[in-house]
């Protein structure tokens, strides 16, 4: 062991004095004792209590390589007060003990943003069921990120076509939980304070709790993540296999009652023209800016029980304060998901969570008032949300949809759950309601399997759908080998009112094998994941019927974590599309008659009539490479190029897909994020580009202090598309049915679109904030000028009040 390491250890064992529990050990039955006094939160571990406090230590590495003992020692000290429970972290980081002070990645980021950081997270499962946790996280300066985690046996990677590499889930860090936190760097390391009261959190009745714990520390500068609780990479469950906190008694929650008024002002802008006499020309547009009335009103929170809360808002905050990141589809049949971010629905989301997002909260679009209760009795997770939204979401705009939606969970064993789920949405004479029943088996430790159904009842404008949706999984995590196979399933008809279906009428069949090889600590090739997918995907009416398959995919993939934190993937893709013939329903082509008249025919759009290609070969390459998190710099690149079906005609050609990010961190205030998207198609028989889109987008943040920082994004969407014409085959113009259901030719078109924002926000707790904020739009849609120009197309200043009384 390195002199200054020692060094650490000795001074730290003889400031801790309290009894140690040493993961490697497996002594994770951990009895922190219960004390009184409140310590001031400060980043400095010198009340006495510390010294009581009980020590976790003996963390091991679980990745890029499970098993090994931790390079940088750990020691987290835990006790707890009859109101909260306190955590304090001494940090060792050789490089920085050595005087390297660059070996701490640390800054003062806004809150859920300390991925570039060091950090240590703290997994808090309060219903030791194993499955779900609270999450708890801090970077070296007491900066916050937090959120929730339930293993669904989701696998994680960088991108759809990277191999599944083994890791543990993230958490949904959305939800935000009041608590405290200080840190501060040492000579060597850095040291952390965390308070956080028994009023934030949830937890089983009774007069002993016996609480799940593990412990991760992410190391940026080397890559490495470290856990308290040795942890298998290949094992079902990550949460599964932490340690407890045991013992604790009379824990005193006392009332909690949260109350957050909120006053939002919008003023927003538009051309208006001047009024003019009648006969007089009409008058040049003007910008004017017309203020709307004040929007009262504000979230209640209220723990009935430890178990149980309920929560309830009037008037919500408008949804987000920056505007969704612009995305590409791979195919235009898929629709985009876009995450919730409104406080009120994030709180307890977790408990929410369906498979095939049957509960998809964006759907109350704008809510008037809404209701949720939230909790876990005696193993049973209860969700219920009932909500009266906008006129805006109503199928013909002259209702309020009313929303219901009730998820029932049921804990089996350790870590296997059952759940049903419904949800009903009324509108006016019209509803939509959906019946859920799923369940996760594990197993074997490293086997898993789930299933799910589900049915849809859709009454709209007078007729009454009905149709299903089902799926099954089968999985093996191995540390080298690991195994998934999936069957999912959704009927044309299918509608889910207040869920996310992206792609309906289809099933998806996939075999995924995969094989791990690790490398020693600090070999230039720290671990390597190779994987074979296998998918196919039939039109749902022809599989039911045993009909013919219409896309066939073979994947090859691999992903590889190198030394100092790189991580590098390669892929080819082999794929079939057949035609579909729902998708182009609405094409026909254009072509001269037979006798040479000046009218011309219209031709249906399809394999047998027109001679469409039914088969389009695909051969497709990939590269990505994500840079370490270096102290003020990161980066990342992802490269798809090859032979690639054209949608826009339904024809094979050359496609270019790339994505391009990069953070900088000029300082510990200041940061920058940039991104740049390509998507863009060309024509394999004349190199002509049918289609492309360019995306860039730079994001500017500076924190001013902790709770405070201004933040300045642009984005620009540029799209073009060629006039469309029956590529490879007659080369004949394409028509596309409009609205009105009359054939138009395809012709071509061309958008640009610009959008920025500006925000100050003040935020010293989840709850008590202060946004002041200014959005533009500027487009070329304006018909009276060039299409080329940009032209101001609405903005709005905003300003968000909200205050949290904490009873």
């Amino acid at each position: 062991m390195p002199l200054p390491a020692l060094l650490f250890l000795l001074a730290a064992a003889a400031l801790d004095a309290g009894t140690p529990y040493d993961g490697r050990k497996s002594q994770l039955d951990v009895r922190p004792p219960r004390l009184e006094g409140a310590p001031v939160v400060d980043g400095r571990l010198d009340e006495p209590q510390w010294h009581e406090a009980a020590v976790l230590t003996g963390f091991s590495q679980f990745s890029p390589v499970d098993g090994e003992p931790a390079q940088d020692s750990t020691r987290v000290l835990v006790w707890y007060s009859a109101t909260a429970m306190h955590f304090g972290v001494r940090a060792y980081e050789a490089h920085r003990a050595a005087g390297g002070s660059a070996a701490v990645n640390a800054t003062l980021a806004d809150r859920d943003r300390i991925e570039s950081n060091d950090y240590v997270q703290l997994l808090l499962g309060t219903f030791d069921d194993g499955r779900q946790a609270t999450v708890i996280g801090v970077n070296p300066l007491g900066v916050q990120s937090d959120g929730t985690l339930v293993e669904t046996g989701r696998v994680a990677s960088s991108s759809g076509f990277d191999a599944a590499t083994v890791t543990r889930e993230a958490p949904d860090l959305s939800p935000d939980f009041v608590f405290e936190s200080k840190g501060r760097l040492t000579e060597y390391g850095y040291e952390i304070e965390i308070s956080v009261p028994f009023k934030s959190l949830r937890y089983q009745p009774g007069a002993e709790q016996r609480w799940g714990i593990n412990v991760v520390r992410r190391v940026q500068h080397s890559g490495y993540e470290d856990s308290w609780a040795p942890a298998r990479r290949g094992a079902a469950s990550f949460l599964g296999q932490s340690g407890h906190l045991v013992g604790l008694t009379d824990l005193r929650r006392g009332l909690v009652l949260d109350v957050t008024p909120t006053i939002t002002q919008r003023t927003a802008g538009q051309w208006h023209a001047a009024p003019t006499p009648a006969g007089a020309p009409a008058a040049e547009t003007k910008w004017r800016y017309v203020g709307e009335p004040a929007e009262v009103g504000g979230n209640v929170r209220w723990g009935i029980t430890n178990n149980l809360t309920l929560n309830g808002t009037v008037n919500p905050d408008f949804s987000q304060v920056e505007a969704d990141a612009g995305q590409f589809a791979f195919d235009p049949r898929s629709a985009i998901f876009f995450p919730e971010r409104r406080p009120f629905f994030l709180d307890g989301i977790e408990q929410f969570a369906v498979p095939s997002n049957l509960i998809y909260t964006r759907q109350i679009v704008r809510p008037l008032a809404a209701a949720k209760l939230t909790g876990n009795v005696s193993g049973t997770a209860i969700a219920f949300l009932s909500a009266v939204d906008d006129t805006v979401s109503s199928y013909s705009g002259r209702y309020h949809p009313v929303f219901n939606v009730l998820r029932v969970q049921r804990d089996l064993g350790a870590q296997s759950r059952v759940g049903v789920a419904y949800t009903d949405k009324v509108d006016g004479g019209d509803y939509n309601r959906v019946a859920d029943l799923d369940a996760r088996f594990v197993f074997g430790g490293i086997y898993s399997t789930q299933f799910q159904l589900a049915g849809s009842v859709d009454r709209r404008a007078g007729t009454t759908t009905r149709a299903p949706l089902w799926n099954a999984r089968f999985a093996r995590n191995g540390r080298r080998f690991g195994a998934r196979y999936d069957l999912s399933g959704v009927a044309r008809d299918f509608r889910a009112g207040s869920g996310f279906i992206s792609r309906p009428g289809v099933v998806n069949a996939n075999i995924r094998h995969s094989l791990t090889l690790l490398g020693a600590r600090g070999a230039a090739l720290e671990n390597v994941t190779g994987e074979v997918v296998l998918s196919g995907t039939w039109q749902y009416e022809e599989f039911v019927n045993a009909g013919k398959i219409q896309d066939r995919k073979l994947h090859l993939n691999t992903n590889a974590q190198l030394r100092g934190g790189w991580r590098a993937g390669a892929s080819v893709l082999i794929e079939t599309f057949g035609f579909d013939t729902l998708l182009y329903s609405g094409y026909a082509i254009e072509r001269p008659r037979l006798d040479g008249s000046a009218i011309r025919d219209t031709v249906a759009f399809n394999p047998f009539v027109s001679r469409a290609t039914p088969l389009i070969p695909n051969l497709d390459y990939v590269l990505s490479l994500d840079t370490p998190e270096f102290e003020r710099f990161s980066g990342n690149v992802f490269l798809l190029w090859g032979h690639d079906e054209n949608f826009f005609e339904w024809a094979s050609s050359a496609i270019l897909f790339a994505t391009f990010g990069a953070d900088w961190r000029p300082t510990d205030k200041l940061r920058f994020n940039a991104s740049y998207q390509i998507q863009q198609f060309d024509r394999r028989t004349d190199g002509s580009t049918v289609g492309v889109r360019r995306i860039p987008r730079l994001k500017a943040e500076y924190q001013i202090a902790r709770p405070i920082f201004v933040r300045l994004v642009g984005q620009y969407d540029a799209s073009r598309q060629e006039a469309l014409r029956d590529d490879s085959r007659s080369g004949l113009p394409l028509l596309i049915r409009n609205p009105e259901g009359v054939y138009v030719l395809a012709g071509p078109e061309e958008s640009d679109f610009f959008r920025g924002d500006v925000l100050f926000s003040y935020q010293p707790n989840p709850g008590t904030v202060v946004f002041a904020g200014y959005g533009s739009s500027l487009d070329d849609s304006d018909p009276r000028i060039g299409r080329q120009v940009l032209r101001r197309s609405s903005d709005a200043f905003f300003v968000k009040l909200s205050y949290l009384f904490r009873v």
